[in-house]
């Protein structure tokens, strides 16, 4: 079975939309089996040998995860966060967050927001992901960008020291 982690809300969902991933009695033979964990708000949680570290960011008016694992940290769909969670963050050394654009956005960091986020969290090195279009073509945005911020792109390998 492939392990789900996921926020009661997500699995909930996930359940209903795809029912028959879920079903027990007359199961489709080619649905996937899954094993799915409950996250929960500032309860870390341990995958392999690594704990997980659940970050509560808020993403417009709802509520979803980022996660630190050790000195990394993966945080997309963020417009406002903590203070409590954003002390989860400190020590970094690479943190991954979304920057969807330069113009203001209801529900996710522009890039102003998205440096300014940067900068009271002071990791190592940051990429910005969840970009659109907007942002325009890659080197003349990463241009734009302090010396230990990168856009990420597909495909792109992080190698934490």
């Amino acid at each position: 079975a492939i392990p789900v982690y996921g926020h009661r809300r997500v699995l909930n969902d996930l359940r209903r939309r795809f029912a028959y991933v879920f079903e027990t009695v007359n199961r489709y033979p080619g649905a996937p089996s899954v094993d799915t964990i409950e996250v929960e708000n500032n309860k870390p949680f341990v995958i392999g040998n690594k704990t997980v570290i659940p970050v509560n960011v808020w993403h417009g008016n709802l509520q979803v995860f980022g996660f630190r694992i050790d000195d990394f940290a993966y945080l997309t769909d963020v417009k406002t966060i903590t203070p409590e969670e954003i002390a989860k963050l400190k020590g970094l050394k690479v943190l991954v967050v979304n920057a969807l654009r330069e113009e203001p956005h209801d529900t996710h960091f522009n890039l102003n927001e998205a440096l300014d986020f940067i900068n009271l969290v002071r990791p190592e090195t940051a990429y910005l992901t969840h970009i659109s279009h907007h942002m325009g073509f890659h080197e003349k945005a990463q241009e734009k960008l302090p010396p230990n911020v990168f856009l990420a792109y597909d495909n792109l390998e992080i190698t934490i020291p």
